[in-house]
């Protein structure tokens, strides 16, 4: 979530922090439907670095550009395929779908903060070997203890 604490205002959607170069140069480039915000941690503050650009971007996007104190310095709905910077120097870039600035009524001088999204981790498989005693051979009905079969096996002889 996303709040505007000057004003009180609020964007209740899914965000994520870009606080590294990877997460940074890949941004938002190439997503399809942004529906969530990403929060830029700049290595240092000023307006070369806080410059970006919309190449790749497959729709447009709200950006809101803040100083180390997190008061918005500049803010816009940024075109596909152009180049932005601030007007003053930055430490932070919030980009977001276009929206969020008006949702959270952003003016120059308002301060911001946010929450990060918990992130889900992925399940990965994981190949587990059970004792001697489990097995999914042959079963209709998932595991089958192996002794138990056995002896029925020689029961039924």
């Amino acid at each position: 979530m996303i709040i505007n604490e000057t004003k009180g205002k609020t964007w209740h959607g899914r965000v994520e922090l870009a606080d590294t170069f990877f997460k940074r140069f890949r941004g938002l480039m190439l997503v399809g439907n942004v529906n969530y915000a990403l929060v830029f941690v700049l290595p240092v503050e000023s307006r070369v670095n806080a410059s970006i650009h919309t190449f790749f971007m497959l729709s447009d996007i709200d950006v809101i550009w803040l100083d180390s104190t997190r008061r918005v310095v500049d803010f816009k709905t940024a075109g596909k395929w152009r180049l932005y910077a601030p007007e003053r120097p930055a430490k932070y870039i919030i980009e977001g779908p276009v929206g969020l600035v008006k949702t959270l009524e952003v003016e120059k001088g308002d301060i911001i903060s946010w929450h990060i999204s918990e992130q889900k981790k992925k399940s990965v498989p994981v190949k587990v070997s059970f004792p001697g005693k489990v097995s999914f051979d042959n079963g209709r009905n998932g595991v089958a203890l192996t002794e138990s079969v056995k002896e029925v096996k020689a029961k039924s002889k």
